[in-house]
């Protein structure tokens, strides 16, 4: 690690940031302007291994159902050639860049050794698939999951409330217990379990840092402490020393400089030693003051393959099914919160690549479109509800309001004249009311969404955005940013460099919105509020125990597959 800062370019040499936003399946680097936010080149590098579901791809060994990993070789990959790229494309001098800054994925842990190697790049554990990252979409650890809620609401944990009442599986907690519980050896060799947000800044760093955001939201850290060695001891006897011992790390706060970059990482990004590194952050969370987002109120739904919504508030409240709440989660001085939907653009890219027949590929070829865009067209100008259908966007489980990863898709209503882009609107249609669902559960608990901003790559769908509108009955306000997860890290890059005092004033710079971008249709907001009431019952009666079935289906598949 550099002791010294990189030389700052003088004040009238214009100053760069570069954000780095690690997605699901590829990273992405842009390099911004530190005066305006100004978005000047842009890199991408896909993962080489993607996401192992079903496949280890250092055996070619089957993966049980629900899980999903990433080798974080990938990680290093990108910094290696989507940094230089973005550079290149923004024909900057590199001397000018004074800082970067990354966001993930959460919660993506993986184990590691002391001095930060994954002990998936270990000889000795690179056929483990507990060795691997577990990404934030690996759900198998569902049955710890279950167990740490029901002995949490027996003990009364007072930090359950903070979670809206459940910790999800996709958690540290319940992956670190189930890799103690189906591979405690892997678990013994583990020194730290670390976030790849937190493992990647120490790359670029040389210092290991637990960041704010991703400690609170998805490690149970609430008011300066983790659940206690008892709880861990009643879960697993094994499992009591985990905070202590592969957790427990200093907490650096968003914006903060982590440190500066190494010599390796300079020589891996094209960048100059010694620039500021800032504290990693949550791919979701960093989006909003990249949207101007970070009043109390103003609700960001960051909509990719899944979305993640975030929102401040000024007082502490407990909202039923909130993925957590976390003093300073987004911004400094405010509670954030965070709830989701752990399926939307997935689900869209689900259905098109297994259910639409070859008939409808090839009239969007020769329309000379994509398929997504034929399927919408077809669909965009029919009345509400003339498909006669309805469908619950839980094909990757439900993660708000109801946290459980266990329930599954439906489509009701499909007869034999059912249209493909009839069911493709249903599809788009049922992530909107997930999203109403939890936008009232924030109002019921009296944390009112007062502005709905969207981001993310499915903003670019302007069908899709008016039917949001028109099912939530708000404006959409959209990111001006079609890269907002890394302008957000950029912007946090350069707060840590010392360009602005804090986020706020760093995005009042270098963010931007468009207001009320779509506004809600009166007809087809009241065609839609009837259908709503459908689907809560739906929601209701499949997902707060009336009819198990979903689970009862799932438990039997694993059965089957074992």
């Amino acid at each position: 690690m550099s002791d010294v800062a990189a030389p700052t370019p003088s004040p009238s040499t214009p100053r760069y940031v570069i954000g780095v936003d690690y997605g699901t399946l590829s990273g992405r680097a842009v390099v911004v302007r530190v005066a305006d936010g100004a978005e000047l080149g842009t890199g991408v590098h896909e993962y080489r291994h993607a996401v192992m579901d079903t496949t280890l791809a250092a055996t070619g060994a089957a993966l049980p159902p629900e899980w999903a990993l990433q080798d974080a070789r990938d990680y290093v990959e990108v910094l290696q050639n989507a940094v230089p790229a973005a550079v290149r494309a923004a024909g900057i001098d590199p001397a000018d860049v004074i800082g970067i800054a990354t966001d993930f994925t959460a919660s993506t842990p993986l184990p590691v050794t002391a001095d930060g190697t994954p002990l998936s790049s270990l000889d000795e554990w690179r056929e483990n698939p507990h060795a691997y990252v577990k990404l934030w979409k690996h759900h198998a650890g569902q049955g710890q999951a279950d167990r740490i809620n029901a002995l949490a609401e027996e003990r009364g944990e007072a930090w359950l409330p903070r979670y809206g009442g459940l910790i999800s599986s996709e958690w540290e907690f319940a992956k670190a217990l189930q890799l103690l519980e189906e591979a405690p050896d892997v678990y013994a060799a583990t020194d730290r379990w670390i976030e790849a947000a937190d493992w990647i800044v120490w790359q670029l760093s040389g210092t290991y840092l637990r960041n704010a955001c991703t400690a609170g939201y998805k490690g149970i850290y609430q008011d300066g402490a983790y659940p206690d060695a008892a709880f861990l001891a009643a879960l697993n006897p094994g499992f009591a020393g985990f905070v202590d011992d592969k957790l427990a790390h200093e907490i650096g706060r968003l914006g903060q400089r982590a440190g500066w970059l190494t010599a390796e990482a300079a020589a891996w990004t094209g960048l100059p030693e010694g620039i500021a590194v800032a504290v990693g952050n949550v791919d979701a969370h960093v989006t909003a003051p990249a949207a101007q987002a970070v009043e109390p109120g103003q609700m960001v739904a960051i909509m990719g393959t899944s979305t993640c919504h975030v929102m401040n508030g000024a007082t502490l409240a407990e909202v039923p099914g909130m993925c957590g709440v976390v003093d300073g989660g987004i911004v400094d001085g405010l509670y954030g919160y965070e709830a989701g939907q752990s399926g939307v653009g997935d689900i869209f890219a689900w259905y098109v690549k297994n259910q639409v027949p070859a008939s409808a590929y090839a009239a969007a070829e020769a329309a000379g479109t994509s398929i997504h865009q034929y399927l919408t067209d077809l669909a965009a100008d029919r009345p509400v509800g003339d498909h006669g259908l309805l469908a619950l966007d839980w094909h990757n489980g439900n993660r708000s309001v109801l946290v459980d990863t266990e329930l599954s898709g439906l489509v009701l209503g499909m007869t034999l004249t059912t249209r493909p882009e009839e069911v493709y609107r249903a599809l788009l249609e049922s992530t909107a009311y997930g999203t109403r669902r939890i936008v009232e559960a924030f109002a019921e608990s009296g944390v009112p969404v007062t502005e709905f901003i969207a981001a993310g790559g499915l903003i670019k769908n302007p069908v899709l955005m008016q039917i949001y509108s028109d099912v939530l009955r708000m404006p959409i306000s959209t990111i001006a940013s079609e890269q907002g997860p890394a302008l957000g890290s950029a912007i946090h890059a350069a707060v840590a460099a010392g360009a602005y005092a804090d986020v706020r004033e760093a995005g009042a710079a270098m963010g931007s919105r468009t207001v009320a971008a779509f506004t809600p249709n009166p007809e087809a907001a009241d065609a839609y509020d009837a259908l709503y009431a459908d689907y809560l019952q739906l929601h209701d009666y499949f997902g707060r125990g009336a009819n198990d079935v979903m689970k009862r289906l799932k438990a039997r598949r694993r059965e089957v597959r074992a």
